[in-house]
């Protein structure tokens, strides 16, 4: 039976282990630090610290969440395949001006693989093999993957001000924190989000695709061990019409 103790100690662990991480990373000096470097909203320069950090919390604390080993495992694994997949967009993409399912697919379609493109395909993928383990029937797991790398893209879209993507993933994972199976999982992204949502909202740093990414992918993967086939069809609708809508709202803008 999953307590309240259980959501605790997965809240706790989030939290620490991101903020270990990120203070470590912060203070270590190194000859790259300038390809940690970006230039956020307002022109002041921050650095992609809490990123890792935020990948870190999260993978940690649901692998060790009260629950089955394998969703715990396949939570973990996930957050972990978001962030590597995040991360390569975030450093080899750096410069690229565009975004959106519409631009990167349309390259892709041209012969052109770019980073934006390898990350879809990688989240998604890690999407359908946590969905496959998550759920008994073909349908769920296939909602499933919809829910979990929908969530993962969600946060990403809204990481475009200070502490609006951490800030998310407190409102959304709340409610599952009432799923007596699911509340662990629930707490592991709230924990490692409240960790770093002070520096973010100072402009101190900011999560990049690395940390947003890591982020909805914990917290899809909550949502999908959450709900039923219903439940997971609502989610994956909203999700998918979101990101549609935003991206056709990002086209337009262009």
């Amino acid at each position: 039976m999953i307590t309240m103790r259980a959501v605790g100690k997965a809240a706790l662990c989030g939290a620490v282990a991101a903020r270990g991480v990120y203070e470590g990373a912060r203070r270590r000096r190194s000859r790259s630090a300038a390809a940690w470097e970006r230039t956020n909203h307002a022109g002041r320069t921050v650095h992609l610290h809490a990123g890792p950090a935020a990948a870190a919390g999260t993978a940690l604390a649901l692998a060790a969440a009260a629950g089955p080993p394998r969703v715990r495992t396949a939570g973990a694994l996930t957050v972990v395949a978001a962030a590597a997949c995040g991360a390569y967009d975030d450093f080899a993409g750096a410069g690229d001006p565009r975004r959106g399912f519409r631009a990167h697919l349309g390259a892709l379609r041209r012969g052109e693989v770019t980073s934006g493109a390898v990350k879809l395909i990688g989240i998604g993928a890690a999407a359908c093999a946590a969905g496959a383990v998550v759920k008994e029937r073909p349908l769920d797991k296939a909602l499933a993957a919809v829910v979990i790398a929908g969530s993962a893209h969600l946060v990403n879209l809204l990481d475009v001000r200070p502490g609006r993507a951490a800030g998310a993933v407190l409102a959304l994972a709340a409610p599952g924190l009432a799923r007596r199976g699911s509340a662990p999982l629930a707490a592991a992204p709230m924990g490692a989000a409240a960790a770093l949502i002070a520096d973010d909202l100072a402009g101190r740093t900011m999560l990049g695709d690395t940390g947003a990414h890591a982020l909805g992918a914990g917290l899809g993967l909550a949502v999908a061990v959450g709900n039923g086939r219903t439940g997971l069809a609502l989610h994956a609708a909203a999700l998918v019409g979101t990101a549609l809508a935003m991206d056709a709202r990002n086209h337009l803008c262009e």
